[in-house]
This record gives structure tokens, C-alpha cells and sequence, in this order.
């Protein structure tokens, strides 16, 4: 009996179960080109070089515009969001001398795997109720614009810092999609999207370390700690150094004062996610002493692996020089030397930073 009642659900409501089992906390429903303004908004940050040194991004920015530009068939969008809210305050160590402080999302399990895995099996059970309908699943890596998408779907909507908030979740979300051929229509009644709840809040944008919002809703990456330590391969500008205080990867200020996190819960995250030891507070002097090898071995399965030892270094450094910590100006000046000339860069302004620790 029960079975049937749920077979007689509309699509909508047995796909948002179905994906609830498979770990995710939200699931909408968006016809393929409900999101027109994505493009417009797109060009004009790339016209005007917030994008940074993502080049990617511009080149295949026709494939982002519109979900029709990367694959012309798809008709609907299933828009899904799995919890990484943390259990403790994500700006707790902020200015704690002698460890790094990584972002929440890079603590666990690599999103990337956790989220396409979820994402596959939900499309697998998707081609058994729809027999005939073709579909694709992305996370991340595929030129989707899944904010502006999500949004779209009724799972939230862009905040002042440009990252999707949900009233439920708040902004600890994974975001992934399923572009499918199925109609808009054959889904049932599909969540409409949510009205912007920022109101006059500015919250993010006055936590911003190195003032990365032009304007609210506005990112320039350029400034962001999140690019500058993750995406940027070359030195990081000196005048956003001091602004990057003891955050070796990526930054969660903006994401952490906003006041809609009040609703989120820990308990709703995927346990993929909860935090690994030794990345909550690592010491700076060991991962200042990572070679190639031992990089790749304290961060496998994690995403921060794809940053490689150099970047990892150079972000270490800056947090060493920062730190006032008289204990690592013997482990930075062994790194002056360093065959990278970034990493090499970085560790004599760290010891020069030190020099009156």
C-alpha cells in the first residue's frame, strides 16, 4: 500500500524523496532557460576582469551562458544541494599564530567524488521512472553555472556574497546538476524560486578580509582570499597578505557571518564531510617541511590535493609571516632556497616578516 501511494506522487516529490536518500538536503526543479540573466551578468564580470586569472572561464563562457550552450537538447534542470555545515564556528582559530586555518568544505572528504557519486545514482534511478530520457551530471568542475540555476529551482537564493543561501540550510551547500531531456511539465508542480531574504543585511560583505565586494551581489575574485589561495598560481600581491592572516586554503568569512546559518544544522551534513584531524588546525612547521610526496600523502581524498606542494607552501609561508611565531623563522629560511621561485619569493618575505618576532 505504501509503495503505491508513493509510485502516485507527482515526479517533483519522488524525486526530492529519492534524492533525501542519497544524501541530499535540497532538490528543485527548473525548466532549462530559467535563469536568462546568467549570461548578461557572466559577460559583464568577465568584460570587466573579476574573473582574474581564470581563464576558463572566458573561454568557455558561450557554454556557461545558458544550459542549451553546453548541451542543446536538455530541457530541465534538477538543481541539488548536500549539506557541509560545520559543527564548530568556522572563524574560531582567526589569528591563532602557529596553525592554518583550511575552509570548511576542504576539512572532509573531497566534494567533488562525494557529490558526483550521489549525483549518478540518483540519475540512474531518474532513467527507470523516464524510461527513454537522456541526462547528464555535473559538480563543479563543467562550465554549469549552478548558483543562478539553483536559485532558479527554488533552492535558495544568490546572497550579497554571490553564494546561494537557503532559509533551511543556510550557505553550507554543495551544489550539483542533472541537465535531463524530460519536460518541465512532466515533473509536476516544481518549487518556485525563492525571493532574495538579504534585506539590508551587509554582514559578508563587511567581514570580507581583503574587500573583495565592489558592490553587494559583486565579486572581484582577484581580491578574494578563496582564489588568491587557491586558484592563483603566481605571488600573492603584497598588499593582501596581512588581509590573509592564517588561512592557507580558501576562506569562509563572508559564508560564516551570515545570519541565515543559524537554521542550518550540523547534523544535516554528510558525514563525507566531518572534518579529518589533522586538517582543523595543522601546524604550520609541518606542512612547511612537505615535500612533493609527503604533500600528496596528507592530502589525499581531500580536494586540496589538486593545489599541488608549491601553492600549498607559498600559502603557508604568508600564514608564517603572519603569525609572529619566532619558532618558524628557522623552518622558513630553510625554504628561501626553494627550486620554485614562488615558493622561494614568499619565504623571504615570511623571514623578513619574523625578522622582530
Amino acid at each position: 500500500m505504501w509503495r503505491t501511494v508513493v509510485d502516485a506522487l507527482p515526479l517533483e516529490q519522488r524525486l526530492a524523496a529519492k534524492a533525501r536518500e542519497f544524501g541530499f538536503v535540497a532538490c528543485g526543479v527548473a525548466a532549462a532557460d530559467a535563469a536568462p540573466k546568467t549570461a548578461e551578468r557572466l559577460q559583464q564580470w568577465l568584460r570587466e576582469g573579476l574573473h582574474g586569472g581564470m581563464i576558463w572561464m572566458e573561454e568557455r563562457a558561450h557554454h556557461r551562458e545558458s544550459p542549451a550552450g553546453l548541451w542543446p537538447e536538455v530541457k530541465s534542470v534538477i538543481a541539488l544541494g548536500m549539506s557541509y555545515a560545520p559543527a564548530t564556528d568556522p572563524l574560531a582559530l582567526a589569528g591563532e599564530g602557529g596553525v592554518g586555518r583550511i575552509s570548511t568544505y576542504a576539512q572532509g572528504g573531497d566534494y567533488h567524488d562525494v557529490v558526483k557519486r550521489a549525483l549518478k545514482a540518483l540519475a540512474r534511478w531518474l532513467v527507470a521512472e523516464a524510461p527513454g530520457i537522456d541526462l547528464k551530471v555535473f559538480v563543479d568542475t563543467a562550465p554549469v553555472m549552478e548558483k543562478p540555476l539553483a536559485e532558479a529551482a527554488g533552492l535558495g537564493w544568490q546572497g550579497k556574497h554571490t553564494n546561494l543561501v537557503s532559509r533551511s540550510e543556510g550557505s553550507w551547500l554543495f551544489l550539483g546538476a542533472i541537465y535531463t531531456t524530460l519536460e518541465i511539465g512532466a515533473f509536476g508542480a516544481v518549487t518556485p524560486p525563492v525571493a532574495d531574504h538579504c534585506g539590508s543585511c551587509d554582514a559578508c560583505q563587511r567581514a570580507c578580509p581583503t574587500d573583495a565586494f565592489p558592490a553587494p551581489y559583486r565579486l572581484d575574485a582577484r581580491r578574494c582570499i578563496s582564489y588568491l589561495t587557491i586558484e592563483h598560481a603566481g605571488p600573492i600581491p603584497l598588499e593582501f597578505r596581512k588581509g590573509i592572516g592564517n588561512r592557507i586554503y580558501g576562506c569562509d568569512d563572508c559564508l560564516a557571518v551570515c545570519p541565515w546559518n543559524k537554521f542550518a544544522a550540523a547534523a544535516s551534513a554528510n558525514r563525507a564531510f566531518l572534518p579529518r584531524a589533522e586538517l582543523v588546525a595543522p601546524e604550520l612547521a609541518d606542512l612547511l617541511a612537505l615535500d612533493d610526496a609527503g604533500f600528496r600523502q596528507v592530502f589525499a581524498g581531500s580536494p586540496i590535493k589538486r593545489i599541488g606542494r608549491d601553492r600549498m607552501v607559498r600559502n603557508c609561508l604568508i600564514a608564517a609571516g603572519n603569525s609572529g611565531d619566532p619558532g618558524l623563522r628557522a623552518q622558513v629560511a630553510l625554504l628561501r632556497d626553494d627550486p620554485n621561485p614562488v615558493v622561494a619569493e614568499a619565504a623571504e618575505w615570511a623571514f623578513a616578516e619574523l625578522a622582530d618576532a
